[in-house]
């Protein structure tokens, strides 16, 4: 009687002993994969040292880490394929799977773009890759719609241990603060530097969300949830990037080749809440026509239905709209279906039909040539580029 094949043995080092949910979510992706691919999976905290202490034979097939360069060395070493998910690792040119962090960027400044905002800011660490990226796409928006981004950085180590540069922090945001043109919509690269930005912002008389709007980065739900404001933020799709970390594994362990590049995993949705709730504009009616149009972007909304809720002549609503964002009652109407249309195309799996209805659009038709437009590809491209499917070639 023939023995039932091995089972390939992986070992997992994603730092789970930290709690953050995107660990947790990275590391439940992984299993989902795993556990369909019939592997025996353990969790290794140091498996550079499991690997490097081992006499005999090599005790796993493959390794999921967040990759310090004392993994990569032992994996290296021990010829065990390795698949990295931590995009600041300082070991580069590993095989690796990222969350798209400048995709997140673009996001961001869309969505409060798409709330009236011209004045937008980015917060993040100093000198983290992250951080990098996501001021990136912010730029790429605001430089397209020719409107202002700040930016501040600041030191990791600011909060660590026993915060000896809480202080220099707390000062470093204040002076930012004051340069700030109001209202003023910040993407900041961490959900718990929200909590800590409000503060500064309430002890300098600022309200969230009147005058600042504030969007988070990772969706820690109990961060985001409570206390009031709750924070809009974006679900960087880490249960995803387990998953196609561990697909890239698998085709690591039968002698496929690495793609040259790291795979980026875009994000699953922005999830707006009470720290976005704001359409800013400097004029009162152009506010209310931008409220009125992102509540019914689902409804087949027409610029005169605009115009009759905001109790105005359609001339001068266009011609206030012009002065305060630069484009059209029906460019802010498509704008914000489009909006909509790519979160539904990027994180669901509804038709293009179901999508087109369920945003305002006559048909699928008429969704695909706006679409097309505008975005510059077609429905069906923008989502073969960006859906996150779980399932690898």
């Amino acid at each position: 009687m023939e023995k039932p094949p091995l089972r390939p043995r992986i070992a997992i080092s994603l730092e789970l002993d930290q709690g953050f949910k995107r660990h947790q979510e990275s590391y439940a992706g992984c299993h989902q994969y795993a556990d369909a691919a019939g592997w025996h999976c353990t969790i290794e905290p140091a498996i550079d040292r499991v690997l490097m202490e081992s006499r005999g034979p090599i005790p796993f097939d493959g390794i999921l880490a967040r990759a310090t360069p004392e993994i990569a060395k032992a994996a290296r070493k021990k010829n065990v394929p390795l698949v990295n998910i931590w995009l600041n690792s300082p070991v580069q040119e590993l095989p690796s799977v990222f969350p798209d962090f400048e995709g997140s960027g673009v996001l961001a400044a869309e969505h409060l773009l798409a709330r009236g905002f011209r004045h937008l800011a980015y917060l993040g660490y100093r000198s983290d890759i992250d951080s990098r990226l996501q001021s990136e796409g912010m730029r790429k928006v605001t430089r397209r719609e020719n409107c202002n981004l700040t930016t501040h950085r600041f030191s990791r180590t600011s909060m660590e241990g026993p915060a000896r540069g809480w202080q220099p922090f707390v000062t470093g945001i204040r002076s930012w603060i004051e340069s700030w043109q109001l209202p003023i919509g910040v993407l900041v690269c961490n959900d718990v530097f929200c909590r800590y930005l409000i503060d500064i912002c309430r002890s300098k008389g600022l309200h969230v969300s009147q005058e600042v709007a504030i969007i988070g980065t990772y969706n820690e739900s109990e961060i985001c949830n409570a206390p009031p404001p709750s924070l809009t933020s974006i679900d960087m799709n880490c249960s995803q990037v387990g998953y196609r970390a561990a697909a890239l594994l698998d085709r690591l362990m039968n002698g496929v080749k690495p793609p040259p590049d790291p795979i980026m995993v875009a994000p699953a949705e922005l999830l707006p809440r009470q720290s976005t709730d704001l359409l800013a504009a400097d004029d009162p009616a152009v506010t209310k026509a931008l409220r009125f149009i992102a509540d019914n972007t689902h409804d087949r909304i027409r610029v005169p239905d605009v115009v009759s809720a905001v109790n105005t002549n359609r001339r001068s609503l266009e011609k206030r709209f012009r002065q305060s964002l630069n484009r059209s009652i029906g460019d802010e109407i498509n704008r914000l279906r489009l909006e909509r249309a790519k979160r539904q195309m990027v994180g669901t799996k509804a038709s293009l039909k179901d999508i087109a209805a369920s945003t305002g659009f006559r048909n699928s038709d008429h969704f695909s040539k706006v679409f097309s437009r505008i975005e510059g590809i077609s429905p069906s491209h923008f989502r073969s580029e960006r859906q996150k499917a779980f399932l690898q070639d």
